[in-house]
């Protein structure tokens, strides 16, 4: 997990452009650098020679603050070290009044050099088995669900499962229907909460799930899941793409367990578990509703509470 590269794009509204970028090199340090094209998109230089960029994004403009300023922040690769660093960038850039509304998004790229056919198809299956527990988890609004962030591909899926690639080429295949030999930046499947047409572009496999937000530890908690995830699938000798329904009332419960799975425990963890649970109902350390034993007239008639999950993970241990 920590030997992963990433980058990560966050959209916002509120605060022009060159604000944004200002607060940036405040925050990084490093060479100011200055407005790189016609449409005031800006670049600074970090202390360690990475670019970090503010670009315009057609997609913003239906903001009812768009009038007060847009810009879309596209860090530079980053490393695990580096979280702390982008924590700061989006506390700096929050201060000079950029916000994140309904028409903003954070997407998260995970450099994926290191996957195959066999890693690809298990990440696929492992968030197809979970994405209705990690929808209801992230709040993913319905109008980003339905146009920017769309679920797996059913369709996709069953490719995967009849002809079980052996080759990158075909899992190629499965995305797009048949061999795509030219993958464009902007083909039509990007528009998935799990894109792989960035695989076949760019080598980075990229993550749409999440809401926009300037909440720090909000991305940090997205970036170790995305992280975890893609940990979880080049782990795996092989993974189960059956879904899972969603239940209301034990899905906290159920996101808790599947958290720890990934291996998000721990108190390095602690506020990443925070921000992604916090959306669920129910408890995250009991599964259902705990009964009170004083309204039990008996011990046989108690039933056993669910431990939690944490310290079962704990005591395996």
């Amino acid at each position: 997990m920590r030997s992963l590269k990433f980058g990560i794009e966050i959209e916002t509204v509120g605060a022009s452009r060159e604000t944004v970028a200002r607060a940036i090199h405040r925050a990084v340090g490093g060479s100011p650098g200055g407005c790189s094209s016609d449409c005031g998109d800006w670049e600074i230089v970090d202390l360690r020679g990475r670019t970090w960029k503010v670009e315009s994004d057609g997609s913003l403009w239906n903001s009812t603050l768009a009038h007060q300023g847009t810009g879309e922040i596209v860090s530079p690769i980053l490393g695990y070290d580096d979280i702390d660093l982008l924590q700061e960038v989006v506390r700096a850039v929050r201060a000079v009044g950029a916000q994140a509304d309904g028409t903003c998004g954070v997407h998260i790229h995970v450099g994926a050099h290191a996957f195959d056919a066999k890693s690809l198809s298990n990440l696929v299956k492992i968030v197809y088995k979970q994405e209705r527990l990690l929808e209801h988890a992230l709040g993913v609004s319905e109008r980003r669900l339905g146009q920017f962030c769309k679920p797996i591909d059913a369709g996709f899926l069953a490719r995967l499962e009849a002809n079980r690639p052996k080759s990158v080429e075909e899992v190629n295949s499965a995305w797009y229907g048949s061999r795509n030999l030219a993958p464009r930046r902007r083909h039509e499947s990007r528009y998935h909460g799990l894109n792989l047409n960035s695989y076949f572009y760019r080598k980075t496999i990229e993550f749409r799930y999440f809401n926009g937000t300037v909440d720090a530890d909000q991305v940090k908690a997205y970036v170790q899941l995305v992280l975890a995830l893609a940990t979880q699938a080049l782990k795996a000798k092989a993974a189960n793409g059956a879904r899972r329904e969603f239940n209301v009332a034990t899905a906290k419960y159920d996101w808790r367990v599947f958290l720890n799975r990934l291996g998000l425990i721990g108190d390095e963890f602690k506020t990443a578990r925070r921000q992604l649970t916090k959306h669920l109902a129910g408890s995250a350390a009991w599964k259902g509703e705990r009964r009170d034993r004083r309204a039990v007239p008996s011990e046989e008639a108690t039933p056993a509470p669910t431990p939690d999950p944490e310290e079962e993970e704990r005591r395996a241990a």
